[in-house]
């Protein structure tokens, strides 16, 4: 009904449910179990399984059947340890981590230590069960009626934990606690949980409550806070690799250093994981091997990069071969290399680098060869480098997890880090150009063109101070717009070269280009904008120069001062072929006048 583990043995020496049924009245109102219901005798070892029984997987094979067999949470470990011989054993458990890190298994080690009786059935709790009691046996067969495993991903109702509640009011049948086995709990609903708070918060004495779950951020705060948590670590890869060259010698099984530290890196602390990579390593050897695990093997079944491959590739991208590169990646990706796989084998090795500068220059990479290489491309590189080459594989990685094509993206990610393993570091480039400024001639004054003799070649910015306004031309420009005329605004910004200005008198040219004369349009513009009549003519001579062509002489003059900075011929000498690009969000020459006014 909870989820129980389906029994490999047989259960004709459990009391029958006539018993049972009794058993617990008999704890429930005080009185003492009758003897059928006692514990029974401790059974023979089972025997070892035939040669004709379905083959176990080693993920199963080899689940911890005691804490010393439990790797890598050596902090939960004596934590419980230290709990049970003080007697201060909390009456819930939470075990969270990611999958394969021994959340479940923790929980059955958890009961097996809580239940155990010793060989003479007079010992106690222990952080070291016998594994050959009766209570030990039973619980890791999943057989025993007082551990009860419940997978809450298919019994999420508030109906099955009713189920609980009103089962925790009986005493153990056989053993010293009662425990339930929650794998999962994140998935029960949230009605489940309210239902189950109250009888967490106190549960009887004969009762542990065992959580295990791997989004612990689901849970509420209310259930939390009724739990003793323990976060089980990911296992380091040099601790799986140990673990597993020793599941390899037990089995009989040869396999490489290499090939066990390719299968602990993909395990990704996950010792689950690591089993099951190994178990298909275990088959994809082959006779040509002798039934060897082999480090080729390995990284076809992974679809790994070759770590000779990835260096060379790690090569041609820093010397900027964009062909050595592409051919690189094709002889991969025709290998069978995933593409987003071949670009994480050069962030890993990219990562490597930046760990031996920080290192003092020594590497931890397995073989002589690869430690070698790391080694001298810390040397070589600068630490601006190594981070910049991060961020543009960072880069190329998304683009490739998320292309329809994932080849073709590889692809020009690589070729732009080709191409930018050449250019220099932001703080390399500052220096080059400070050197520049400091050989580079003092450059000639810059003469606006505004202020050039009326002779000169500008004959608009000549006539400038000729007729100076006595009214503000731009203000009464804006005046008209702000009537609603603004296609009148426009010419008179545009087209119009102010000869002469006053209160109710216009005296104007027209730029070269302009067609019809508006003066009709300009009198009765200026009479509504004004209030008062105006006298509007088109005279003789050169008028000032019209505001569009003085914000553009404005430009012209910022654009030729930019030019002459000494910095700025410095960078044009560092970078032939650049250019200089305005920047449209700046103000004009005419915004900045009229922001000065």
């Amino acid at each position: 009904m909870f989820g129980e583990q389906a029994s490999d043995s047989s259960r004709a020496d459990q009391p029958s449910a006539t018993e049972l049924e009794a058993a617990g009245q008999a704890a429930m109102f005080g009185n003492p179990a009758p003897p059928a219901v006692a514990a029974p005798e401790p059974a023979a070892p089972a025997p070892p399984p035939a040669d004709g029984q379905p083959y176990r997987v080693l993920a199963r094979k080899y689940r911890p059947q005691t804490f010393s067999q439990l790797i890598g949470q050596e902090p939960m470990v004596r934590t419980l340890a230290n709990a049970i011989a003080r007697g201060r054993l909390a009456h819930a458990f939470l075990m969270t981590g990611v999958r394969g890190v021994g959340k479940t298994s923790t929980a059955r080690l958890i009961a097996k230590a809580l239940n155990c009786i010793g060989p003479d059935g007079q010992g106690g709790p222990t952080i070291d069960p016998c594994g050959v009691c009766e209570p030990c046996r039973a619980i890791a067969e999943g057989r025993h009626i007082d551990v009860i495993e419940m997978d809450a991903a298919s019994h999420t109702g508030v109906n099955d934990v009713r189920e609980i509640i009103e089962a925790v009011r009986y005493a153990a049948v056989s053993a010293r606690y009662k425990i339930y086995i929650i794998d999962e709990v994140h998935m029960l609903s949230n009605s489940a949980f309210n239902a189950l708070l109250k009888t967490l918060e106190e549960p009887p004495a004969h009762v542990k409550f065992l959580f295990a779950t791997t989004e612990v951020d689901k849970l509420p705060v209310t259930v939390l806070s009724r739990t003793q948590r323990f976060d089980l670590r990911r296992i380091p890869a040099a601790t799986l690799r140990e673990h597993f060259a020793s599941i390899c010698r037990q089995e009989g099984v040869e396999a490489e250093d290499e090939a066990l530290g390719m299968v602990a890196a993909a395990a990704e602390g996950s010792v689950r994981d690591g089993l099951s990579i190994l178990d298909q390593a275990i088959a994809h050897a082959d006779s040509d091997t002798g039934g060897v695990v082999t480090e080729e093997r390995v990284r076809d079944m992974l679809g790994l990069a070759d770590k000779s491959a990835r260096r060379r590739l790690f090569t041609a991208l820093l010397g900027g071969d964009a062909g050595a590169m592409l051919d690189e990646v094709e002889r991969q990706y025709a290998l069978g290399v995933d593409p987003l796989a071949l670009v994480r084998s050069l962030m890993d090795l990219t990562h490597q680098v930046a760990v031996t500068q920080v290192g003092g220059g020594t590497s931890n990479a397995p073989t002589l060869e690869e430690r070698a290489d790391v080694e001298g491309w810390a040397a070589r590189l600068s630490a601006g480098q190594v981070h910049r080459l991060w961020q543009l594989l960072l880069k190329g990685h998304d683009e490739v997890r998320t292309a329809p094509d994932p080849l073709a993206s590889a692809q020009m990610a690589l070729l732009r880090v080709t191409h930018a393993a050449d250019l220099p570091d932001p703080g390399t480039l500052a220096s080059q150009l400070n050197e520049m400024l400091a050989r580079a001639p003092a450059p000639a004054p810059a003469v606006a063109p505004d202020s050039s003799p009326t002779g000169g070649e500008s004959a608009p910015a000549a006539q400038a101070e000729v007729a100076a306004p006595s009214i503000d031309w731009s203000a009464l420009c804006d005046q008209v717009e702000d009537r609603g005329r603004l296609r009148v605004a426009h010419l008179m910004r545009d087209w119009l070269r102010v000869v002469e200005l006053a209160p109710g008198r216009l005296v104007y040219q027209l730029v070269p280009g302009m067609g019809e004369d508006p003066v009709a349009d300009l009198r009765e513009a200026l009479r509504e904008a004004t209030g008062i009549k105006w006298q509007v003519e088109r005279g003789d001579g050169e008028g000032a120069p019209s505001l569009r062509e003085e914000a553009e002489a404005l430009k012209q003059a910022d654009r030729d001062r930019v030019l002459a900075d000494p910095l700025v011929q410095a960078a044009f000498a560092a970078f032939p072929g650049a250019e200089l690009i305005e920047d449209e969000r700046a103000p004009t020459g005419a915004a900045r006048r009229s922001e000065a006014r």
